[in-house]
């Protein structure tokens, strides 16, 4: 229940703060083309908070933290004063409509590079692309990459961490082959040539970096238990933090996976644990419960999480950047962002990307959670994502979407006058439709995930 509150909690704070930023964009630039705007909302349904400024703006906290709008005069919504017909939107040039409308999305990129540019001054610290193991016969395995080297570079872009591989591995998408430099602990800097013919990614692998073999390099988990679960089958039958699991039934237990595949086999199954507490050595007979898996499987489940072994200080990194580059970096890397999120869309639509990948508000949720769990500079970072994906997502070409009605007002410019009001109304529809099933199929992917 704690972990359903942080996520919703955490997931309202980091909606509000972007929906906020978004229909600024559309307010601030209104209001400088000369549009009167009527209402700020944040939310939809009832308002729980409101107030007015001296220009007549109403602005709205409302009770469904989903979202928001701009409510902006316009002559097609409702009927207009004469003497305020030059401040409605529709009798504004279309430039300035496109202004308008292109502001949101644009506001949220302005944003991503602002809270990227914070958090490369703050400090970023990150886990290098040690790898810890290569699958035989796999893309990686093929190209010569092997356990113990550390990623350098991807298609020439230098990459820090596991984020920035991902990120340069999904640019490369499509290409026949991408150049990878490695630095091997004996042989020092090696080029090494990764085929990606025909590659594709779908909802089978973890990550890209799955996907093509590699295995990053983690710290040995050990038998010793570092967490026990209330009402689990650990603490009803007595195993506290700090013991160690030496055997299970006679079997010597000499690492955390084999214990695990022990007690998944063994749902409502005593078990006869001995253990180290101390130093004592202990036998406690345990009955891990039955957690059946999605397929409906027997399962078991002890309830524990294990002690891992500290990060050896060679493969963490620190960057922190002055004033000066840190916007530029921050300026780089959004634009990274919002190429591949482009990049991704194009995917999707030619299969290469398997549209199981999607998330909706429960995967982004928990997205939140967790980098709020992590702390600041992590909650920068996943803002400035959502960010760009949130602007990207609304400069769709669908009409319910800004994108949608920039594309009428593209069309507008080129052939000197306005979409027919029953076109547009036609095609909001449809746009209406093609986001509620996105929406229904994010979801249901969210779901399938939990």
């Amino acid at each position: 229940m704690f972990d359903f509150i942080w996520n919703l909690a955490s997931f309202v704070l980091a909606l509000g703060i972007l929906v906020t930023v978004h229909e600024y964009g559309h307010f601030w630039v209104a209001r400088k083309a000369g549009v009167k705007v009527l209402r700020f909302s944040i939310g939809f349904g009832k308002p729980l908070i409101t107030w007015n400024d001296k220009l007549g703006t109403e602005y709205v906290i409302a009770a469904i933290p989903l979202g928001g709008y701009v409510k902006m005069l316009d002559e097609r919504v409702e009927a207009v004063d004469e003497n305020e017909k030059h401040l409605s939107f529709n009798s504004k040039p279309v430039l300035s409509r496109i202004a308008i409308v292109a502001a949101g999305p644009l506001a949220n990129f302005a944003f991503a590079i602002i809270l990227l540019w914070t958090m490369y001054m703050i400090g970023v610290q990150s886990i290098k692309p040690v790898i810890g193991d290569v699958e035989p016969d796999s893309r990686a395995f093929l190209a010569g990459i092997k356990a113990d080297q550390t990623l350098i570079s991807i298609a020439g872009e230098t990459v820090f961490d596991w984020r920035e591989t991902t990120f340069s591995l999904m640019q490369n998408m499509g290409e026949e082959k991408v150049e990878i430099i490695v630095n091997d602990p004996i042989e020092g800097q090696i080029v090494k040539n990764l085929n990606l013919k025909s590659w594709t990614l779908d909802d089978n692998v973890k990550s890209p970096i799955h996907a093509i073999g590699i295995t990053p390099y983690r710290p040995l988990i050990t038998t010793e238990l570092a967490h026990i679960a209330e009402d689990s089958a650990a603490k009803k039958y007595g195993l506290k933090v700090g013991d160690k699991i030496y055997l299970i039934d006679g079997e010597k237990i000499s690492n955390w996976p084999q214990l695990v595949k022990l007690i998944q086999a063994s749902a409502n199954k005593p078990l006869l644990m001995t253990i180290s507490r101390g130093s004592e050595k202990l036998n406690i007979k345990v009955v891990p419960d039955n957690k059946p898996t999605k397929d409906g499987f027997s399962q078991g489940y002890l309830g524990v999480i294990p002690l891992a072994s500290k990060w050896p200080e060679s493969y963490i990194s620190t960057r922190q950047y002055g004033l000066i580059d840190g916007f530029f970096l921050g300026v780089d890397k959004t634009w990274q962002m919002v190429s591949l999120s482009f990049e991704m869309i194009g995917n999707l639509l030619t299969g290469q990307v398997s549209v199981k990948n999607l998330s909706g508000p429960i995967g982004i949720a928990q997205g939140a959670g967790a980098s709020v769990s992590y702390g600041l500079v992590a909650f920068l970072s996943f803002l400035a994502l959502i960010s760009v994906n949130l602007g990207v997502f609304n400069l769709l070409p669908l009409p319910i979407l800004d994108g949608g009605h920039l594309m009428y007002y593209i069309i507008e410019l080129i052939r000197k006058k306005p979409v027919s009001e029953k076109t547009q109304e036609f095609g909001f529809r449809i746009g209406a439709l093609v986001l509620l099933l996105l929406t229904g199929f994010a979801l249901f992917n969210d779901f399938m995930r939990l």
